[in-house]
């Protein structure tokens, strides 16, 4: 029989009030990796229900008004599941560096990216300046195509 340790659930407030030498402790690491599963079910919860309204809206009748806008929604409905799935990696990501240890720290700097950074964005894998300057760069490398 294993013993194993319990780790106390905790709210942002709880968080954010944590001494930054406690930052991603395994209390903070739990908060972060609950949210990012919650997140990730979510989006892929919104995706179901975005293929569900597509396979309901496949109606030819009406005139042509009516089907070329129900071909627009279907536009739309098609842009949104791929940008959504596009993040369902990142959300893979984010768990994977809370399993080996990395997450919280920017990729680029090894900085701490920010406790109120991730809240805002758990998938956050850069610190607010190596965001920043990643996208001052990335125009750069757009023009020189």
């Amino acid at each position: 029989m294993t013993d194993s340790i319990q780790i106390p659930e905790i709210d942002e407030q709880t968080l954010l009030s944590m001494d930054e030498r406690e930052y991603m402790n395994a209390a903070q690491l739990d908060f972060f990796k609950r949210r990012l599963a919650t997140e990730r079910r979510g989006l892929l919860d919104h995706i179901d229900g975005l293929k569900t309204e597509i396979k309901k809206s496949n109606d030819a009748s009406g005139d042509e008004a009516d089907k070329a806008m129900r071909e627009e929604e279907l536009r739309f409905l098609f842009r949104q599941i791929d940008r959504e799935s596009r993040l369902l990696p990142k959300y893979d990501a984010a768990l994977r560096r809370i399993e080996n240890g990395t997450y919280g720290y920017c990729i680029e700097t090894d900085e701490p990216i920010g406790l109120p950074r991730l809240l805002l964005r758990p998938i956050a894998e850069r610190s607010i300046d190596a965001k920043v300057t990643q996208e001052m760069r990335e125009p750069l490398y757009r023009r020189a195509d």
